[in-house]
């Protein structure tokens, strides 16, 4: 998976139109002689004039070597670029992915099993899983900061400027997780075991949080691995709709420049993250119902 994303981004990057030692050298007009002798120190330097094969080639073998080289535009080691601005997109990412995590179970909680409570819930879901991100930041912007002032409109300082990028990303996630958690909890309460449990007295709330949640959490492990796309996806438009930091932005202005160090890079790390993410939710999936390890067996 790592080779295929470095791969498509080398690919995706080396299509588009432009001259990327213009790019490079911040030209667009007409050249001069002087301008053409700098443009060929940039291609001799890049080997932009090498055949695509051979470019490809010395680029796997630098990724080999854990080489991601230098910023085209900033003149700088692509680890540094992308370790500068890591920090505050883990931030939000992490932050937006336990509260909507926290908010679906909330909602699945309080609504399976009872009709009126599941109907009103299950619409709400379906506005946020269908209302793009962008608007969804935008409506939030609109209220709490424009309108009530609770917020900063922008800007990374302190924890009330993440509060409206944290729900922008976590409202559709909430949504979808919800609704898959409501169903595996409702198939769960019509288990023996469910009967067995209300027999001995225990409550229907101590039913739902410590036995039944178990037992719906699986179908949510699996739709994780969609949560972190849908986060990393997410994270470009809400750090742009706030004008936030982080490497969302930073690929946006690669992608624009054709810096395909930096590109590579973030693709990378994001992938690199979904992997290791990834095969770690799926050994909690004995973690969490350990008949899966009987069966294996």
């Amino acid at each position: 998976m790592v080779w295929g994303a470095a791969t498509l981004s080398f690919l995706g990057l080396h299509l588009l139109k432009g001259d990327p030692a213009r790019i490079i050298a911040g030209g667009g007009g007409a050249v001069s002689g002087q301008s053409q002798q700098i443009l060929d120190q940039i291609n001799a330097q890049y080997g932009f004039r090498q055949p695509l094969v051979v470019q490809y080639g010395r680029f796997l073998g630098e990724l080999v070597t854990g080489d991601l080289g230098m910023s085209y535009q900033l003149n700088q080691r692509v680890t540094s670029v992308i370790s500068d601005q890591l920090w505050s997109t883990v931030v939000l990412a992490l932050g937006a992915a336990v509260l909507g995590f926290v908010l679906s179970l909330v909602l699945a909680v309080a609504t399976a099993g009872r009709p009126r409570a599941r109907s009103l819930s299950s619409t709400v879901e379906l506005v946020l899983v269908s209302t793009p991100g962008f608007f969804v930041g935008i409506l939030l912007l609109t209220v709490f900061s424009f309108r009530l002032g609770w917020f900063p409109v922008f800007g990374d300082d302190g924890i009330g400027s993440l509060v409206l990028p944290w729900l922008t990303l976590a409202l559709p996630i909430a949504g979808t997780l919800s609704l898959v958690m409501r169903e595996g909890l409702e198939r769960a309460l019509e288990q023996p075991f469910a009967l067995t449990v209300r027999a001995r007295g225990a409550s229907a709330t101590r039913l739902r949080l410590r036995h039944a949640v178990r037992h719906a959490l699986l179908p949510v492990l699996t739709l994780s691995g969609w949560m972190l796309g849908a986060l990393l996806g997410g994270v470009v438009v809400v750090e742009t709709v706030f004008a936030r930091a982080g490497i969302g932005q930073v690929a946006v202005t690669a992608v624009n420049g054709r810096d395909l160090p930096v590109v590579t890079g973030v693709v990378l790390v994001a992938t690199i993250a979904f992997v290791v993410i990834n095969t770690g939710l799926d050994a909690l999936y004995r973690v969490v119902d350990p008949r899966l390890g009987s069966v294996a067996q």
